[in-house]
């Protein structure tokens, strides 16, 4: 670990976060496009059962051979009890005499049109547009009713600040790729403030081998506003994500898959509509193309062995804008805990 300098020795935290960033994406990018997927690290079906982990997560429509609409879909993901020490865990929500975890995130996403090689707004095309947030989360499990609630606070930017341009031309630059071409007419820089609430319970298990559990959340502030419910299972050898690790013999290995299909009712949506507060962006999709009701599933395979964490998913979404089109994608996390 390099040692910690008190002043980053003069270089502006902006370069310092945008080097890393493009390395992480380098790392895990061979297309000369990426796509995905917003990702939920905190379901049960991703839950690992430590107090303290790290873990990165990445979406990708390659795994698809898809090539449209999301750019990008990367978390770092950290969890470990001294966060329970910050002043915003008191805005967090807890289940009473809940086990409670709390982590941060570090969000990166992007957003482009199905054609990049334009300098003309496309109209009736999705805009282009990123997102760069922090998340601050706590996850807290009631072993005696069956349930997890999940809450979280998100601060950031869209917008040109969010270095989604900069990014991907960098990205196409490196490869000897062709540039993408109609950042200009992206969605126009604003604040994020999010909250998010998720909740899962229980609803029936089968000789430890299968769970099923009702889903909802909520999602409200100036980057997305919206309403969630589903079902979501994990089948194959796993650990209760329900039982006090205290009170059960843990297993050390585990290999199983897990689905999840939700319906998410959508009040608003900055990446596609625009910012809250800066209503100048050059091109939005307007309140009356945006889709109501949209339909999304996930399904994947994971293992955990030892100290390491491993996850493999596919997942579908309906067309969230009028004309768009339905959207596909593949993702990987990649974690080790301590």
């Amino acid at each position: 670990m390099p040692v910690k300098k008190p002043l980053l020795s003069g270089i502006r935290i902006y370069t310092v976060i945008y080097r890393i960033l493009i390395l992480l994406i380098v790392f895990s990018s061979t297309t000369e496009c990426i796509h995905g997927q917003l990702i939920d690290p905190t379901t049960s079906f991703r839950n690992t059962d430590q107090k303290s982990h790290i873990r990165f997560h990445y979406d990708n429509d390659y795994f698809t051979k898809t090539d449209c609409y999301y750019s990008q879909g990367i978390t770092l993901e950290c969890v470990n009890p001294f966060l329970s020490k910050l002043p915003l865990s008191k805005v967090l929500v807890t289940a009473r005499n809940g086990n409670n975890t709390y982590g941060l995130t570090f969000n990166l996403f992007g957003y482009t049109p199905i054609n990049t090689n334009s300098d003309s707004i496309l109209y009736g095309d999705r805009p282009f547009s990123s997102a760069l947030s922090i998340g601050y989360f706590s996850l807290s499990t009631d072993s005696v009713n069956n349930q997890r609630i999940n809450s979280t606070l998100s601060l950031g930017l869209v917008g040109p600040l969010a270095l989604g341009e900069r990014i991907q031309t960098t990205i196409h630059r490196w490869l000897n790729n062709k540039l993408p071409r109609g950042w200009q007419h992206q969605v126009a820089n604003d604040i994020i403030i999010n909250y998010a609430i998720n909740y899962e319970k229980k609803i029936l298990t089968y000789k430890k081998m299968f769970l099923l559990n009702g889903v909802g959340q909520a999602k409200f502030g100036t980057l997305d506003i919206k309403i969630s419910s589903g079902i979501n299972f994990m089948a194959g050898y796993f650990n209760n994500p329900y039982k006090d690790r205290s009170s059960e013999r843990k297993k050390k290995f585990e290999l199983y898959l897990y689905g999840q299909g939700r319906v998410h009712a959508i009040g608003y949506n900055a990446l596609l509509q625009g910012g809250l507060l800066n209503r100048n962006s050059p091109y939005t999709i307007t309140n009356r193309n945006i889709t109501r009701f949209v339909i999304q599933a996930d399904a994947g395979i994971a293992m955990n062995f030892k100290k390491i964490l491993l996850t493999y998913s596919r997942s579908y979404i309906s067309k969230e804008f009028s004309p768009g089109k339905t959207h596909q994608w593949g993702g990987i996390s990649i974690g080790a805990f301590f």
